[in-house]
């Protein structure tokens, strides 16, 4: 009985009587400031090297600046992509559009479903996309 009322007792003394603090037992903690990716076409070009079955004859590249987007209620840079990869037979496929989340500066991860993030952005040609190697 007395361990469960352990969490209701931390629970009342973490109260100070500001009703504006929240107790989380988990330590959620607000978004925080978020660094702007300078190296993102690099990591970008890495990346892209390692997700591509064939990263060679990539064509009509494109890449958006990285902007400031929500994504899952947290501020994150998101940069974004349209490509089109080279199928197994020489012919290519259709263009994809693709979004870039970078957290803390760094990339960390391709979303594949744009949805609203890549409304607006303004790309310009990613040509070092294009002379991709194996």
């Amino acid at each position: 009985m007395a361990i469960l009322m352990l969490p209701i007792a931390l629970a009342a003394c973490s109260s100070s009587g500001d009703e504006g603090q929240r107790f989380s037992l988990f330590g959620a903690k607000p978004d925080t400031l978020q660094a702007f990716p300078s190296n993102y076409r690099a990591e970008l070009l890495a990346f892209m090297k390692t997700y591509l079955n064939n990263p060679v004859g990539v064509r009509d590249a494109a890449v958006a600046e990285p902007v400031m987007r929500e994504v899952n209620g947290k501020m994150r840079y998101i940069s974004c992509l349209r490509y089109s990869p080279r199928e197994a037979d020489g012919t290519y496929y259709e263009p994809r559009d693709r979004a870039v989340l970078f957290v803390n500066g760094r990339l960390d991860r391709l979303i594949e479903k744009v949805g609203e993030l890549c409304t607006g952005v303004a790309s310009a040609p990613f040509p070092e996309m294009g002379k991709m190697t194996r």
